[in-house]
């Protein structure tokens, strides 16, 4: 019998996030464990405690800086 290939909504080959954005999510991992990488505008919070946080705060400079990411999910 034939096997049914899966279909992807995707189209083959395409990146979700671009290098420039996996570039500014390392950089703001790093600053995190180096503890150096704060949250709230401007950079006045207190410092990030978390994974998820540090990523996110990646993903949105990267946005800034006009890298290939998808736009934030609105609730």
């Amino acid at each position: 019998m034939p096997t049914k290939k899966k279909s992807s909504s995707r189209k083959s080959g395409s990146r979700r996030y671009g290098k420039a954005a996996a570039k500014s999510v390392e950089r703001a991992m790093r600053r995190e464990k180096k503890g150096t990488l704060r949250s709230g505008k401007g950079g006045k919070g207190g410092p990030v405690k978390s994974r998820k946080q540090a990523i996110a705060i990646g993903l949105s400079e990267a946005r800034k800086k006009g890298a290939k990411v998808p736009a934030k999910k609105t609730s």
